[in-house]
C-alpha cells in the first residue's frame, strides 16, 4: 500500500506538515518495501488559489490509497474522496512518527474537510 503524507522535508526524519495544500512536500511511502520516494508540491506554496486540488491531484498521480496529514479544506477533499482515497489526521512531530502511527491503526480517519476553504 502506498502512503502519501505531507511533509516540511524529503526524508522520514523531517518535519510533519500539517498543512495539505500548501504543505512543502509529500512523502509516497510503500509500507511493504519500507521504500519511499517524494514529491515537491513547491509550486503551490504561493499559489493564490488553487493549492490543495493541485496537490491532490498529485497524490492522485502517485498511486497512494492513503494520505496523512493535519488538515485539508474542502475542494481537496472533494478530490481526495472521489478517488476513494482515505485520509488520516495527525499532529505527529515528523514524518516516520506519523507514518509508525498509521502502520500501528492509532490515527484519526477524517470522512470530510476538516477546515474551510480560502476562497469560498
Amino acid at each position: 500500500m502506498k502512503v502519501a503524507c505531507t511533509s516540511t522535508g524529503s526524508t522520514l526524519e523531517s518535519p510533519f506538515d500539517s498543512r495539505f495544500g500548501r504543505a512543502e512536500k509529500f512523502i509516497i511511502y510503500d509500507t511493504q518495501s519500507k521504500a519511499f520516494s517524494v514529491i515537491d508540491n513547491e509550486q503551490n506554496l504561493e499559489a493564490s488559489q488553487g493549492a490543495g486540488v493541485q496537490a491532490a491531484m498529485f497524490v492522485l498521480d502517485s498511486g497512494a490509497t492513503a494520505l496523512i496529514t493535519g488538515n485539508i479544506g474542502p475542494k481537496a477533499a472533494q478530490v481526495i474522496y472521489g478517488a476513494n482515497i482515505k485520509v488520516y489526521q495527525t499532529d505527529a512531530a515528523t514524518v516516520g512518527e506519523a507514518l509508525k502511527l498509521f502502520e500501528e491503526n492509532k490515527l484519526t480517519e477524517l470522512n470530510k474537510a476538516n477546515v474551510e476553504g480560502h476562497w469560498v
